[in-house]
């Protein structure tokens, strides 16, 4: 039977695979393919044994805090090792920020390829078939895997439906031996995150986001209000990033964060070929805007043509109002 292994990320202190590791793991279990896990940072141990009902046989695992901060080179030697131990013929993992720029390193080290932002992912026995958007998501293509290495998969968050665990057994722990900073070109030595209790943009199942039609930065109050009421996570266009308005880490769109959410309200958003790029992977998409003609009415699954600093408040209202009953 065909191994394939599984990166698995999760948030530090969570004990708890992320939502885009569960949906790989519902795959490779629904396919029935061999599945093993590769799990690296504090806490690691934990999340590794939880991963039985998710159809893991084996895990390969480093405790060790040195992984807590990503670190390029530790990182893509670790990875890699743990693949050529795991005899892997398939690697999956998140298209996340960290496997985005980890794994074409990983992938330079074994001589293979590696592919990224795939939205759709079947098993034909072991064989994975893949595609991915091009040219901002105007079309996509079937990706083909070429020579013997690992076929190195980086699938977009919310693409795949996340099943239930069952009752598995244990899940039989190998160790990766501890790192080393002997040799290392870089070290990691303080990583300063805004301070926020919502969930990474790329893992949110709702959205709202917000673009120049706000006006200025202290405006943006509007659409946390409104994030708060429903459970959503606020991200942003490149033009307020831009203007400082709020960090890099809340821009949707080319240069910024793909995401795929169930929701997704754009607030004051004109709809930029780049910024529809990052988020026509939505599922619903609500726009809110007091342009008749901006583009973003042409992705959108419903419209609302109207000052937002109107609309907002009272979608907020109403929510609340819902949510109450």
């Amino acid at each position: 039977m065909s191994k394939v292994l599984v990166f698995t990320e999760f948030a530090p202190g969570s004990n708890q695979a992320k939502k885009g590791a569960l949906e790989l793991l519902t795959a490779t279990r629904q396919a029935g393919l061999h599945t093993q896990a590769l799990v690296l940072g504090s806490g690691a141990q934990t999340v590794a044994q939880s991963l039985a009902g998710w159809g893991v046989k084996e895990a390969f695992v480093s405790d060790h805090a040195d992984f807590d901060r990503y670190n390029p080179e530790l990182f893509a030697e670790a990875v890699a090792s743990a693949i050529r131990d795991s005899g892997a013929e398939v690697v999956l993992a998140t298209s996340s920020m960290l496997a985005r720029d980890l794994f074409p390193r990983v992938a330079a080290r074994l001589d293979t390829a590696a592919v990224s932002d795939c939205t759709e992912l079947k098993f034909s026995g072991s064989a994975p078939q893949v595609r991915r958007p091009l040219y901002a998501g105007k079309c996509s293509a079937e990706v083909s895997f070429m020579g013997s290495g690992p076929k190195m998969i980086l699938m977009r968050a919310n693409q795949l439906p996340v099943g239930e665990p069952t009752g598995g057994g244990a899940v039989q722990i190998k160790t990766i031996p501890s790192p080393s900073s002997q040799g290392l070109r870089s070290l990691i030595k303080d990583v300063v995150k805004g301070a926020t209790g919502k969930l990474d943009l790329t893992e949110a199942n709702i959205i709202v986001a917000g673009g120049r039609g706000l006006k200025e930065a202290s405006n943006f109050k509007l659409l946390n209000d409104l994030a708060d009421t429903c459970g959503a996570t606020v991200g942003a266009s490149r033009a307020v990033v831009d203007a400082g308005w709020v960090p890099h880490s809340m821009q949707v769109g080319q240069t910024g964060k793909t995401v795929a959410p169930s929701l997704y309200i754009a607030v004051g958003i004109s709809g930029a070929i780049q910024h529809l790029a990052g988020m026509s992977g939505s599922k619903v998409i609500v726009a809110i805007n007091k342009d008749a003609n901006a583009p973003i009415f042409q992705k959108a699954t419903y419209g609302i043509v109207g000052d937002l600093f109107d609309v907002v408040p009272a979608l907020t209202t109403e929510f609340k109002s819902l949510l109450s009953q």
